[in-house]
């Protein structure tokens, strides 16, 4: 018996794998989301260093990968994804380890007669079914891996959303507090034309309602930033000191030249992606635990090694006894026919949702590159067509008005219009950078959700009442 639980525990001590091998490995299936910084701030100097960093970064207008980069040194939310991941994996090892032996020790007297009984007993079924065990504790860690790989792309994208919706709603509030300042400056003037008898009340009134409206929207927009920048902030896991030193650049980035293409896309491993990864994962669990679980609902075996010592006072005497006990459990009550219809049914479940994924892996991929696809074209028609067609048309509207061939109202519309199509240019590029993000991490694997899409709605018509 020796020799097979000394080598049951060198078997189990190979199954070992640390938090560090984890992150290791998320550091390279997943490099392009975590530039290999990810890490488990254990020590009051890792924390002191990485907050170090986090200071350095919020020193200057914070980029879309130094967002990335201070969300990994500094989120709490993703300290604790992989202080979680840490749980996991020592679970998924612990799956390795055999069940600790049982010593029971007795003391019995009849009489001048007095017997002391030792007893070691242990799995038998266990130590049978531990290289099975150490199979499961090995698929389970990968498993933990692939979990911690996708939950840390979910935050990564989640940041990079963050920041486009931060950025957009900054630039939509600068245009809304031009739109109020027209609308007030045409208000205004047609207050002192209908004094002086050159407007009529319904004339002024038009120009009263776009005002009032403009203002309603102002204060949307301002909520709208205040909410999308808080946003960010969580995600960033800032505290208040760190939120208020955050500052954020001037304006979204440009298009990119020219966009992916679908080749490129296509060409990604399916096999490698994270969502297939991690069903394939929970397959094997699945299977390799369902032979050992299938075989503990027929028969449990305890086996043991007992030594007992009588002592005889009467006689003087001293006598040992040796031998080994089995310990079987009967299947009288219970012939484990739900255990193991429980355990078909998972093992097939997990099948499926292994084929089910799949399958549906080059599809949402296809349809999340469509959405990328749309919004770079939308926004790229927007950046070379609409806006100049409207910064043109502003130009020959001043002209006419310096000719004295339209009047001030109808210039004043004329900027609101431009003012109105920039910011459909505006909402159109964020769409188009939270699509990118959408696909960045769909290609790994982890479809994400991105915006609605733009609103079908002309640019002119927010202005129809300065008309």
């Amino acid at each position: 018996m020796a020799p097979i639980a000394l080598a049951a525990a060198l078997l189990a001590g190979c199954a070992s794998v640390s938090i560090d091998d984890t992150l290791k490995a998320t550091n390279t299936s997943a490099a392009q989301f975590t530039g290999g910084q990810l890490e488990l701030s254990r020590t009051d100097e890792r924390r002191e260093a990485r907050a170090a960093l986090a200071q350095e970064l919020l020193e200057q207008p914070l980029s879309q990968d130094n967002a990335v980069r201070l969300a990994l040194v500094n989120s709490p939310a993703l300290q604790a994804l992989i202080a979680q991941s840490w749980t996991d994996v020592a679970r998924a090892h612990q799956t390795s380890r055999l069940p600790n032996p049982i010593f029971s020790f007795e003391r019995l007297r009849l009489g001048q007669e007095l017997e002391v009984g030792r007893l070691l007993s242990f799995g038998l079924i266990d130590l049978i079914l531990l290289p099975q065990r150490l199979a499961i504790s090995r698929s389970q860690t990968v498993q933990a891996q692939v979990q911690l790989s996708g939950a840390v792309v979910d935050q990564v994208t989640l940041v990079r959303q963050a920041w486009v919706r931060a950025l957009a709603a900054r630039q939509l509030l600068r245009y809304a507090e031009q739109v109020q300042e027209s609308a007030e400056a045409s208000a205004e003037l047609a207050r002192r034309m209908q004094l002086v008898g050159n407007f009529s009340k319904l004339q002024r009134a038009r120009q009263q309602v776009f005002y009032a409206d403009a203002t309603t929207q102002l204060a949307s927009a301002r909520h709208a930033e205040t909410a999308a920048r808080e946003a960010l902030v969580r995600a960033l896991g800032l505290n208040d000191a760190q939120a208020a030193k955050l500052t954020l650049p001037e304006r979204l980035p440009d298009l990119p030249k020219t966009p992916r293409e679908a080749s490129e896309v296509a060409a990604t491993a399916r096999e490698q992606r994270l969502d297939v990864q991690q069903a394939r994962a929970e397959l094997d669990v699945a299977g390799k635990s369902q032979g050992i679980n299938l075989l503990s609902t027929f028969i449990d075996v305890e086996a043991g090694i007992r030594r007992d010592t009588v002592f005889d006072n009467q006689e003087g005497t001293r006598g040992t006894r040796r031998g080994f006990e089995l310990d079987i459990r009967l299947p009288l009550f219970d012939w484990g026919s739900a255990r193991r219809d429980a355990l078909n049914a998972q093992t097939l479940a997990a099948a499926n949702r292994y084929d089910a994924t799949v399958r549906g892996a080059t599809s949402q991929l296809r349809e999340d590159y469509s959405a990328y696809r749309t919004a770079y074209d939308i926004a790229r028609h927007y950046r070379d067509e609409i806006v100049p067609l409207r910064r043109t048309m502003q130009d020959e509207n001043l002209l006419r008005y310096n000719g004295m061939l339209i009047g001030v109202f109808e210039l004043l519309a004329e900027a609101r219009d431009q003012i109105a199509g920039v910011k459909s240019a505006i909402q159109a590029q964020q769409q188009f950078w939270l699509a990118d993000a959408a696909l960045a991490a769909s290609l790994i694997g982890k479809p994400a959700a991105t915006a609605a899409p733009l609103a079908e709605a002309s640019p002119s018509a927010a202005s129809g009442a300065a008309h």
